[in-house]
């Protein structure tokens, strides 16, 4: 059985972060705090500055967590913000450099947003959602944010589309849903945070992945790490083909590290005679 380790993005935070978090690596606390200028954990639902260092933090103690309990992952995967998690985990930057890394891309994210004004994102629900994302983006000049499932996708662009673009989509047997939002992420609106995020991932040093890490932006392993990384703040998130990918090379167990549950049932609306579970469901089961 090959098994896929899945790190989630931003939205799954939940109330029991920090505990987790603190009775483990209270050292990457103390680090946020000093990185992030506040403590993120108490301000998540305050923006993605906040929000992305909280959700990675407990990402990582999740992974490592898992680790110990002797689990053995083959390759692993993030969404988005999941993605620096899941290099950590494949050990290819340090949770230190990670979280420095997350809170520079929070904050740049968010300024970006903010700075834009009118940015934000707007999810597509329903059967054909996938292939029908184009036909409601591209008419209202939005762009393709995250190819989440078949039934899910989620757009990005300018507020001011979105009623149109909301017709468009119940035309087409779609429900169409902002969401709460400071920015247009993964789409062109996030270029000005580009160049300083590239600068900031300069300066890291990447090691050789002891475990194959796939990209959901390219839905390949990763080669140029910092460049990928850059690219994700513009690209949109393949989430849907990266399954599918991890599910033709072999993966039949996927296993979701970190807090919520939401890559699970992506998951399971995506890829069928697999194995999908949280990290939590399998404690349980060995308890």
């Amino acid at each position: 059985m090959k098994t896929a380790v899945l790190f989630p993005g931003q939205g799954s935070q939940t109330p029991d972060m920090r505990d987790q978090v603190a009775a483990r690596r209270p050292d990457l606390i103390e680090l946020a705090l000093d990185v992030v200028g506040d403590d993120p954990f108490a301000r998540v639902d305050d923006g993605t500055r906040f929000a992305q260092p909280a959700i990675y933090c407990a990402s990582v103690v999740a992974w490592e967590r898992l680790a110990e309990s002797g689990l053995q992952a083959e390759v692993v995967a993030g969404h988005s913000l999941g993605e620096l998690a899941a290099l950590v985990a494949a050990g290819v930057l340090s949770a230190e450099d990670g979280l420095r890394v997350v809170a520079t891309r929070g904050r740049l994210m968010q300024e970006s947003g903010e700075r834009a004004g009118d940015g934000s994102m707007l999810a597509l629900l329903g059967t054909g959602a996938a292939e029908r994302a184009s036909q409601v983006a591209e008419p209202h000049g939005l762009t393709v944010a995250n190819d989440n499932a078949p039934n899910q996708v989620v757009l990005s662009g300018s507020r001011g589309a979105f009623s149109a673009a909301t017709v468009t989509a119940k035309g087409l047997g779609l429900r169409a849903v902002p969401l709460p939002v400071t920015g247009a992420f993964h789409s062109p609106f996030m270029a000005e945070a580009v160049p300083e995020f590239a600068a900031a991932l300069a300066a890291v040093e990447f090691s050789a992945p002891s475990i194959e890490v796939v990209s959901s932006i390219t839905t390949a392993p990763f080669d140029d790490v910092a460049a990928r990384l850059a690219d994700a703040l513009t690209q949109p998130v393949r989430w849907r083909e990266t399954l599918l990918t991890l599910h033709a090379g072999g993966a039949t167990r996927f296993v979701e590290t970190g807090p919520g549950k939401v890559l699970t049932g992506l998951v399971r609306r995506t890829v069928s005679d697999v194995e999908a579970v949280t990290a939590e469901q399998l404690e349980a089961a060995s308890a």
